[in-house]
């Protein structure tokens, strides 16, 4: 098992610089047909926890529209729209 973080070229969230570390890292790795997702977590309830997920090709794909729509929908909701008037 590899080292959360270090899949290849899926960039991890651990952010640098004041206020923008996260904490967290993401790696995907090529498996087979398919992609295995490591998402790392160093302080969960005081111990690192790694949950591991192996995704075939349709999955993957479902997958990331899913974080992708949850994304826009985050991301909606955080700015304010203009007033009408």
């Amino acid at each position: 098992m590899s080292e959360p973080g270090k899949g290849s070229g899926m960039g991890g969230g651990m952010g640098s610089g004041a206020g923008s570390e996260r904490g967290w890292s993401l790696s995907a790795t090529p498996e087979g047909e398919g992609v295995r997702l490591e998402l790392g977590l160093p302080d969960l309830g005081g111990r690192p926890v790694t949950a591991v997920i192996t995704l075939d090709r349709v999955e993957a794909r479902a997958f990331a529209r899913a974080l992708l729509a949850a994304a826009g929908d985050a991301t909606e909701r955080t700015f304010v729209s203009p007033q009408e008037s």
